[in-house]
């Protein structure tokens, strides 16, 4: 089972399309089963899977059952996997609740460990993709301790680069003395645009990381915003995104 934590500590970067579609497209072109896990407390990826609260547990619950000392068994994590047909992937949805269930994860007993604690209890997937939220807090790091693979979309404009080294080093501390098992899948431009910012942010992207940087690059496009909308993977549509996806999907399988 490998475990994606798709990060940056920059906003508006494409995480959670990324997250939704790389899934989308390992498990509907490739067959892959796969869990998308929302680790951000804006839950923007449970509303791309057109997630409403249904009274069954979110990943805050697993997170405070962790925290606070209760047992935790399978059963319980399951019944928090929900099916987007649609998608076709499992997820765990989250909701604004985590936010402060992250406040009590600063006091937890191996608090970088939780999620991996909660994962211990998911079987059977070829594929768990954990969609992170935009900081380098508690949360993003337990995202990287239970990963085993970090891929940072990197948006091609100006400015998108500042804050990748800070990312990269707590890549690199969570390496050495907590998970030696994460590696670097890649760095993924994103919102590429025929415009020389753009096309100046892929030259320095290209010198500081081509022997991580995807060959696969994904477009800036309005079709990005109605698929997220409408909760429809753009890989089974006929833009040219959801054939970036596809190739990204491939990129992802070569790699792993």
């Amino acid at each position: 089972m490998d475990i994606i934590s798709v990060s940056n500590q920059k906003g508006g970067v494409s995480k959670t399309g990324v997250s939704f579609n790389l899934g989308s497209a390992l498990a509907l072109k490739h067959d892959k089963k796969v869990l998308l896990i929302d680790n951000d407390p804006q839950a923007n990826l449970s509303e791309y899977l057109k997630y409403e609260p249904d009274g069954e547990p979110t990943l805050t619950h697993l997170v405070m059952t962790v925290c606070t000392g209760r047992t935790l068994t399978p059963e319980y994590v399951k019944s928090a996997v929900r099916h987007s047909d649609t998608a076709g992937v499992d997820y765990i949805p989250a909701d604004i609740n985590l936010a402060n269930s992250e406040t009590l994860m600063q006091t937890a007993i191996s608090r970088e460990t939780v999620l991996r604690r909660i994962l211990a209890n998911v079987e059977g997937y070829d594929f768990v993709i954990i969609d992170c939220l935009p900081s380098l807090g508690t949360l993003l790091i337990n995202a990287l301790t239970v990963a085993n693979m970090l891929l940072i979309p990197v948006q091609t404009q100006k400015f998108s680069l500042d804050g990748l080294q800070a990312l990269n080093n707590l890549y690199e501390q969570i390496k050495t003395a907590i998970n030696p098992n994460i590696t670097m899948l890649g760095v993924l431009p994103t919102m590429v645009d025929h415009t020389s910012v753009s096309r100046n942010a892929l030259e320095e992207l290209n010198e500081k990381y081509s022997n991580v940087l995807f060959k696969t690059q994904i477009s800036k496009s309005v079709e990005a915003a109605k698929s997220s909308e409408n909760g429809t993977p753009l890989c089974m549509t006929a833009h040219k995104l959801g054939k970036e996806y596809c190739e990204l999907a491939m990129e992802v399988l070569s790699r792993c």
